[in-house]
């Protein structure tokens, strides 16, 4: 597994990270979505403290992974029980 050394930039911060090349690209668009979220905090909320601004971030990113999580969980149900339908289908058919 090929590792890269990057380093991403976060409120003003460097982090310095060993990362399989693979995710490279990922890490980085995360990274710049962290610094438009927190720009955008700053900008329409009146949030000045970057600690601030960085647990909006946090909320806002976790609320979302909530979210799509639940909907993904969704999903598994409704197509489980669509197979199940298809497959009584199928077996009936069989008889």
């Amino acid at each position: 597994m090929d590792v890269r050394r990057i380093t991403i930039t976060i409120a003003g911060r460097s982090y310095p990270l060993n990362v399989p090349s693979a995710e490279e690209e990922t890490l980085r668009r995360v990274g710049k979505q962290i610094e438009a979220m927190i720009k955008d905090f700053e900008q329409n909320f009146d949030v000045r403290d970057k600690q601030d601004a960085l647990a909006m971030c946090a909320l806002k990113l976790g609320t979302n992974a909530e979210v799509a999580q639940i909907t993904n969980d969704k999903n598994i149900k409704d197509s489980t029980e669509r197979l199940k339908i298809i497959n009584q289908t199928l077996e009936a058919l069989e008889k």
